[in-house]
């Protein structure tokens, strides 16, 4: 395995599970705050347009890693959408 794919590998790793621990935070404490909705829609849109790209290199580097990170932000979506209330209703 070349230096480039070692060092694609980690890359792809370490942004992919960026937001696991605000993910793991958000389902800990079901609490939103701090969780801004429109970065989530631009970073979606950076991911799905990775994918593609993976898709049109024919990289499953990329193709791999940006769904994982999709999926992952989608679950902080989500739940951001879901704990909405709770963080408001508490006064936070």
């Amino acid at each position: 395995m070349s230096i480039e794919t070692l060092v694609g590998i980690a890359a792809s790793a370490f942004t992919a599970t960026s937001l696991l621990p605000q993910l793991i935070k958000l389902i800990k404490e079901k609490k939103t705050e701090g969780v801004s909705v429109l970065m989530l829609v631009v970073l979606f849109t950076g991911l799905a347009l990775w994918i593609f790209y993976g898709f049109l290199k024919a990289d499953w580097i990329i193709i791999i890693s940006n769904s994982f990170a999709l999926i992952i932000n989608f679950l902080i979506g989500a739940l951001t959408v879901r704990y909405k209330d709770n963080s408001a209703s508490k006064g936070e």
